[in-house]
């Protein structure tokens, strides 16, 4: 397998994951019958965009880079107020 080759699957791999998210928010809120977001959500989120944002890097892509780190930030602190208030997990 080539360098080239491996970037190749780590970006795809963190389409996939980013991805997922959607679905997974899509499927929760259709069994909860309202519009809700999982905890697993922001999991996804912050490992899609970590793939991403290591993709982004390694292609020199300064608005990917840009646009994933600010996402990623994001992701990491909705964590960090769901771990503080675990009551309110959905």
């Amino acid at each position: 397998m080539t360098r080239e080759s491996l970037w190749l699957i780590i970006g795809f791999a963190g389409q996939v994951v980013f991805t997922g998210r959607f679905v997974l928010q899509w499927l929760y809120s259709e069994i909860k019958r309202r519009s809700l977001i999982p905890v697993g959500f922001w999991y996804l989120s912050i490992l899609g965009s970590a793939l991403l944002l290591a993709y982004a890097i390694y292609r020199q892509d300064p608005v990917f880079i840009i646009g994933q780190s600010f996402g990623f930030l994001v992701y990491l602190r909705n964590l960090q107020l769901i771990a503080r208030h675990p009551q309110q997990k959905e």
